[in-house]
């Protein structure tokens, strides 16, 4: 990267600085291959931070289909762990997993279940798995919530066999003007469903997968409650990525456990973090970190920097730890501060490898959040912050009641949220589609067609407040 004002005197945020456009031989967004270089197996540059409102078995798995991957809380028991990992493990590339019920289900569970996925159908199935009959939200109108699902669902049936493939199964259901379809095998019995859209998005995305072809998974470990005990335990499930989390990732039981947990599981993947130095980034890859976290206060549920007056704005701190990180052999992910696709972007050209998310995808479908309703009807997740008092009560329920009180007297970050679905894009596969879009456009306008090109061959200048607000379009919520 090369920077238009390379003296200013100081750091920077994404809303600070802007992309020139440079000469391009790619003609095309779809010539541009967004496989990150940190060697994890992702294909699109989108990490799900493991926020506990956030990271769930839905979003891992919607997210790893698309290419990403999803970083589950460290404060989830290492029990329910296995299952959530066995699950993430078992589900289709291409196909969706399906929301079942029987016939005898009534409206009410369909409707308590039906947001669940971003297909908004539910397949009612027989004693042997056989699908009859698809509902969706539309077929409630007119019946009470105790109507028996058979009363109200479409015998109409069509499905596709569990051969077929992405653009198969889009030409398929275009020519039937279907928007989901159940999939089969042989035997009739239900393997998934495939929607229009995912089957075309299918056509556009590649799934993260590891070496035998299944979905891409992470899970985050704490500094304190054996971190090498539990990496290892993560490692035997079959975890591919172990992310060793704290606040502050410069300090001394930080660099003592990467050391630990690299000891414990030589052969996977470890990323560490929070840091905003290069100092502290050389600590962590040395201490055995194949890829460090970036940021400390730019998160939308964070208070850190309020609090503490600790912190760095994020494009500066991306830069510095990106250059150290490519110095010693490693890489890192831009944790927070992401808020429009040109955020994204800007963080790649920066140097990093991979982004992180967590309230962007709060209000989404897939979120691991319950969906609520307000009073004037609009879907709602609640989201809140992973240093935020609700956090540490969650984490701290093994401890005594005077210890959990003293914890939970320091929080940093917001307890609650509401966090909207945008009726445009309530799930998260829409939003990937905008933030990918919108990152494949600015690889073409740098002459980019890869991550690495894009952060060697783009141009970035220092603006103004000014010049940030001519570029936002009026009239929208950008």
């Amino acid at each position: 990267m090369r920077m238009l004002h390379p003296n200013n005197a100081h750091d920077l945020t994404y809303n600070d600085v802007f992309m020139v456009p440079s000469l391009s031989e790619v003609g095309s967004r779809f010539g541009v291959d967004l496989t990150t270089p940190d060697g994890i197996g992702t294909t699109i540059p989108i990490v799900v931070s493991n926020m506990t409102a956030v990271a769930g078995r839905r979003m891992a798995e919607v997210v790893a289909r698309r290419g990403g991957l999803t970083v589950l809380p460290q404060d989830i028991p290492t029990d329910v762990i296995s299952d959530v990992v066995k699950w993430v493990k078992a589900r289709h590339p291409l196909f969706e997993t399906p929301i079942t019920l029987t016939p005898g289900n009534t409206t009410g569970d369909a409707l308590q279940l039906i947001h669940k996925r971003a297909h908004d159908a539910i397949v009612v199935v027989d004693d042997s798995g056989c699908p009859v009959g698809i509902f969706t939200e539309e077929d409630a109108a007119g019946f009470d919530r105790f109507t028996q699902v058979r009363h109200v669902m479409s015998r109409e049936l069509v499905t596709l066999p569990e051969t077929i493939d992405a653009p198969a199964a889009f030409d398929f259901l275009s020519d039937q003007r279907l928007s989901v379809a159940p999939v089969v095998g042989d035997d009739g019995r239900l393997k998934g469903v495939i929607s229009r859209k995912g089957a075309l998005r299918s056509t556009i995305y590649q799934p993260a997968v590891d070496a035998e072809g299944r979905l891409l998974i992470s899970v985050a470990v704490g500094i304190n409650a054996d971190p090498a005990g539990r990496s290892k335990a993560l490692a035997a499930m079959g975890v591919d990525v172990i992310v060793v989390d704290t606040a502050h990732g410069h300090q001394s039981k930080m660099i003592e456990v990467v050391e630990q947990v690299r000891a414990a599981v030589p052969g996977v993947k470890i990323v560490a973090g929070n840091v905003v130095t290069a100092e502290g980034t050389r600590h962590l890859i040395e201490a055995g970190a194949d890829i460090v976290k970036v940021g400390v206060g730019p998160g939308a549920m964070c208070t850190t920097r309020m609090m503490t007056g600790v912190g760095r704005p994020q494009f500066s701190a991306v830069v510095e730890c990106a250059d150290e990180a490519a110095r010693l052999g490693g890489t890192i992910w831009a944790d927070g501060g992401v808020r429009f696709p040109r955020d994204v972007a800007l963080a790649l050209a920066g140097g990093a490898a991979n982004v992180m998310f967590g309230s962007w995808f709060a209000g989404t479908y897939e979120s691991a959040a319950d969906i609520q309703r307000d009073t004037d009807g609009r879907l709602y997740k609640e989201s809140f912050g992973m240093a935020s008092n609700r956090a540490v009560k969650n984490r701290s329920r093994g401890d005594d009641d005077l210890e959990r009180a003293r914890k939970e007297l320091f929080e940093e970050g917001i307890s609650t949220s509401r966090m909207y679905l945008d009726t445009q894009r309530p799930g998260v596969e829409d939003i990937i589609d905008q933030i990918v879009a919108g990152v494949r456009s600015s690889c073409t306008y740098a002459g980019a067609g890869t991550i690495p090109e894009f952060h060697e061959r783009a141009v970035v200048g220092v603006q103004s407040h000014a010049g940030y607000e001519e570029g936002r379009p009026l009239g929208t919520s950008w």
